[in-house]
């Protein structure tokens, strides 16, 4: 399987949010989208599921566009994830995850449909909380109830905007070893927005950094977490050292040229200007 993005942009109103972007990932393939905030991760990640309609470029899986397909066979294809706290559903931990299934589902549950429900909950731990509502669950809890419900969806492509967000440090670790073990054994592409630029050095296999809506840098975590990266991206002065073979940024300060604009920025403020 092989996903492609052609030439995408979007705006909001009159502002570009992301411009011609381009890429390619093929099947199995865990990509990571990193960048300062506004710079176009989240918008390009519904772009790809047609949540938001770009206004030029196209997304290809094994040739075929996106855009031809109905909402039935996209939902096939793939799941998206978003950011947590936008879902609540008033139903129980199962039923929740069972409408992950919908795009299989005709009549009525199959025996498939209730053993990739199962097999999801095993692969997650969600044992205990099966019976539970929904809707009492703290916000990690939920976001690995909507990470599961994503995975019994059994998308080709599965799309994660913060998975980790309300996740403790633990739970971090978990459902990204997860989500890369699921990508390596079903050939899943998994392409995923992070913040924490030690996560997704540690679990993508390839980065996209964005800025301003452009692609800034693609590549391997070493290639693209680079010192000049970091102060031409995120305007930070960082070092950039190998930890278990992962490259591991450690932010030391904002580079003087961001401190002088925040000062003035300051002072224009207390001037009244």
């Amino acid at each position: 399987m092989k996903l492609e993005i052609k030439g995408i942009r979007f705006s909001y109103g009159g502002r570009p949010a992301l411009k011609e972007v381009t890429f390619s990932v093929k099947g199995g393939e865990v990509v990571g989208f990193v960048g300062p905030n506004g710079s176009g991760k989240t918008t390009l990640i519904k772009c790809i599921d047609r949540i938001l309609k770009p206004r030029a470029g196209v997304v290809l899986v094994d040739g075929g566009e996106i855009r031809k397909m109905t909402l039935h066979e996209r939902s096939q294809l793939m799941a998206y994830v978003p950011q947590s706290g936008h879902s609540v559903f008033s139903s129980t931990v199962f039923d929740t995850l069972l409408l992950g299934r919908k795009p299989y589902i005709s009549w009525g549950l199959s025996q498939r449909d209730k053993e990739v429900v199962s097999q999801a909950i095993s692969l997650m731990g969600l044992e205990d909380y099966t019976l539970r509502q929904f809707n009492e669950l703290s916000g990690g809890e939920r976001q690995k109830v909507l990470i599961t419900r994503a995975l019994v969806q059994e998308p080709e492509v599965l799309l994660l905007d913060e998975p980790t967000s309300n996740l403790d440090l633990r739970h971090q670790i978990e459902v990204l070893n997860i989500i890369r073990w699921v990508a390596r054994e079903k050939g899943i592409t998994v392409l995923m927005v992070l913040h924490d630029l030690n996560l997704a050095s540690r679990f993508s296999d390839r980065l996209v950094m964005l800025k301003e809506g452009k692609i800034w840098a693609e590549g391997t975590p070493a290639e693209v977490l680079t010192p000049e990266n970091m102060r031409q991206v995120y305007g930070i002065e960082a070092t950039v050292y190998r930890n278990s073979g992962h490259p591991h940024v450690i932010p030391l300060e904002v580079c003087q040229a961001e401190t002088r604009l925040q000062d003035e920025q300051g002072k224009e403020v207390k001037d009244g200007r």
